[in-house]
């Protein structure tokens, strides 16, 4: 986990999800790189505008834009503060999930903020890029983060894809841990016409990557899966919660299932999600 790309809401200040991102990347002596993304002016713009209208749009993007760049010192400054030798900023125009699609590519980690104000209408819009993003997102809460450690970190455990695919996501991260705890739901069938033998064993995966976790089973239905999840990662005093990212079917990706809605929603702690 090399490159982590952060998605800051404003750029006169760092938003919470700047600041855990830049840090998360000090603490793992990664690079960073801060994004600004504004919309288009096509869509402030009406059909029935007149030539002067336009202009005075267009102007106030020429004055945004300039003022975003005009952050890029002040954001590298800060990063190289707190020791990180790599640093960028970029600003994008366009739709916020179509240009972080975008960047995503050329970085290992995605770090947003749940922001139901101002970024982000419903859950499912933010569900829409974690579902979509190719790269495991750490989505921080509305409650300020006070310190950024990986002491303790829980993991979401069903044996599903996506969940092994967060683990191996996350993995950089769960080697810092002082301590892992697996928090085991019921096991999730997935391809049901297809064994091994062995079967895959997460105690042994761990254990191959030097990372030893105790487990704690978790007896709730999928319904009440994710509050336990929350409040279970809470009794642990939980740094991060890892877990994948399910949707409810292939044909409706857009929409996250039970679980995986309810820790996105109401977590108060930063998750990192994998899909």
């Amino acid at each position: 986990m090399y490159d982590i790309l952060v998605n800051s809401l404003n750029y006169e200040n760092w938003s919470r999800g700047a600041q855990y991102g830049t840090q998360l990347a000090a603490l793992l002596q990664a690079s960073i790189t801060g994004a600004y993304i504004y919309p288009s002016t096509l869509y402030a713009t009406p059909s029935f505008s007149t030539p002067e209208l336009i202009e005075a749009v267009l102007e106030t993007a020429r004055t945004l834009e300039a003022s975003a760049l005009a952050a890029e010192r002040p954001f590298v400054e800060w990063a190289e503060s707190l020791g990180i030798e790599h640093a960028a900023w970029v600003v994008g125009q366009g739709n916020l999930s179509d240009a972080l699609v975008q960047i995503a590519c050329w970085h290992d980690l995605l770090v947003l903020e749940r922001d139901p104000v101002r970024t982000w209408a419903s859950p499912s819009d933010l569900a829409a890029l974690i579902l979509s993003i190719g790269l495991p997102c750490i989505v921080v809460p509305p409650q300020p983060v006070q310190t950024v450690a990986l002491s303790r970190v829980a993991i979401a455990w069903n044996g599903a894809p996506e969940a092994i695919r967060a683990v191996h996501s996350a993995l950089p991260l769960l080697q810092r841990a002082g301590e892992v705890v697996l928090l085991r739901g019921a096991p999730k069938e997935v391809f049901q016409e297809i064994s091994w033998k062995p079967p895959f064993d997460i105690d042994a995966y761990l254990n191959r990557h030097g990372i030893r976790a105790r487990s704690q089973d978790l007896p709730t239905n999928d319904h009440d899966a994710g509050e336990a999840l929350l409040e279970h990662a809470d009794r642990f005093h939980a740094d991060l919660l890892v877990m994948g990212a399910y949707g409810r079917s292939r044909f409706s990706e857009w929409a996250l299932g039970g679980a995986t809605r309810h820790v996105l929603w109401h977590a108060r702690l930063p998750v990192l999600f994998r899909h």
